[in-house]
């Protein structure tokens, strides 16, 4: 395998290094805002339809592992073909879905429409694959901040559809705020078009290795540090999706006004903003794997003291921000070490595969949050199990070593 180092890689178009950090925050923002805001649909599709929430949770959990099983592989399609090309078709799979989830009327639709749809929908117009094309066009001194001014992005997403969406459902209803928010995905296709190119082409700053993705894929799978931060990233997954599907109903269940519902997850939006540059800006100066270990440790933290704690509207505020400042800080830095790890050259697969860990806890997640509420009617068990999950994820990546491969090591 040959290797091409930043030295030796031809000169970047640097013009269009900021159009392409524009368009990639747009996308990245509205393809995370509406599936961030699927918790405000929960009560109202239930209401009118008389599912129970076993069944709406079950279709979030599907959306979520669609999500995973679609990322490595739109990642790896993007990494091969062109990341516009994926980012366009995720537009469209991500519109259809949402139109199919607002006019189902048994739950298999709702499970193919909300669920595999929109999983794979958000999978190819995600912000990872938003990220792999960032990063080949920037040094890698500095890819850990655009990474977190991308992820920051995603959050903004959060941030505006939340109340956005019960704003919709509020004055339209649930099913044509659905339909609404399909067509808003639709732009994306357009703001794809400044992201074009792929890997083998656009190596300005990227590591440009001869290699196969299967050749990828096997050194990643035999990699400590690689395998490590996967199991981690599991944790981050289980924790934020049961947190946007459950916790509008578990705010109406301890008796708050739905008026916190849709503050706490708008606020757990602006203060992801807040979370996400802090990341990117101190995984440029510090240990990546050991800021990882204490954003685990803080969220367990947090959830401890809020359940502990009187439950009320202060303190449903002060977790939300908490939350927030903690939620995506975790994405910034995992994609940071999987690119220090092996490149660029196959960052979409590979930084999916990471991700489709994340897409596992998230269907666990919210399917156990709904099964055991079903079943006990309380969502305890399932966020004290994310307390123990976010201690496992802190000493697991503590080892973790910030460092690459062998052979794109200096011979």
């Amino acid at each position: 395998m040959t290797v091409m180092t930043e030295a030796a890689a031809p000169k970047p178009l640097m013009q269009n290094l900021w159009v392409a950090v524009l368009a990639g925050c747009l996308i990245a923002a509205i393809g995370f805002g509406p599936r961030s805001a699927m918790g405000f649909f929960q009560l109202p599709m239930l209401t009118e339809t008389g599912w129970d929430r076993a069944t709406f949770g079950l279709a979030m959990a599907i959306q979520n592992l669609a999500w995973g099983l679609g990322q490595p592989l739109f990642g790896a399609v993007a990494d091969r073909f062109g990341s516009a090309r994926v980012l366009a078709a995720g537009g469209l799979i991500y519109a259809a879905g949402l139109y199919m989830m607002a006019v189902a009327d048994a739950p298999v639709y709702l499970h193919i429409g909300g669920g595999v749809l929109v999983g794979l929908g958000v999978a190819a117009c995600s912000f990872t694959i938003v990220m792999a094309a960032l990063a080949r066009r920037v040094p890698a001194e500095k890819r850990t901040l655009i990474f977190g001014i991308a992820t920051a992005s995603g959050s903004f997403g959060m941030f505006a559809f939340s109340p956005l969406s019960q704003a919709l459902i509020s004055n339209v209803g649930w099913s044509d705020a659905l339909v609404w928010l399909g067509i808003a995905m639709l732009v994306i296709p357009f703001l794809a078009i400044p992201l074009r190119g792929r890997s083998a082409g656009m190596g300005a700053f990227a590591e440009q290795v001869e290699q196969t993705a299967g050749q990828a894929f096997r050194e990643a799978v035999r990699t400590r540090n690689y395998l490590l931060l996967i199991s981690g990233f599991f944790v981050c997954g289980f924790q934020v999706a049961f947190i946007t599907a459950h916790f509008p109903a578990y705010i109406g269940d301890i008796g708050l006004d739905p008026s916190y519902a849709v503050l706490a997850l708008a606020l757990i939006g602006l203060f992801n903003i807040v979370g996400s540059l802090g990341s990117g800006f101190i995984g440029q100066r510090y240990s990546k794997p050991h800021s990882l270990a204490f954003i685990y440790i803080g969220r367990s933290i947090a959830v401890t003291a809020f359940l502990l704690l009187p439950q009320t509207g202060t303190s449903v505020i002060i977790f939300s921000i908490v939350m927030g400042v903690l939620w995506l800080s975790t994405v910034p830095l995992t994609n940071a070490l999987v690119a220090i790890f092996f490149g660029t050259r196959h960052l979409g697969m590979l930084g999916g595969l990471v991700f489709l860990s994340h897409q596992i806890g998230s269907f666990l997640g919210v399917w156990a949050g709904g099964e055991l509420y079903d079943i006990y009617g309380s969502y305890d068990g399932v966020w004290w199990l994310g307390v123990a999950l976010g201690i496992f994820a802190a000493v697991v990546h503590w080892p973790i070593r910030e460092q690459a491969v062998p052979r794109l090591k200096p011979a």
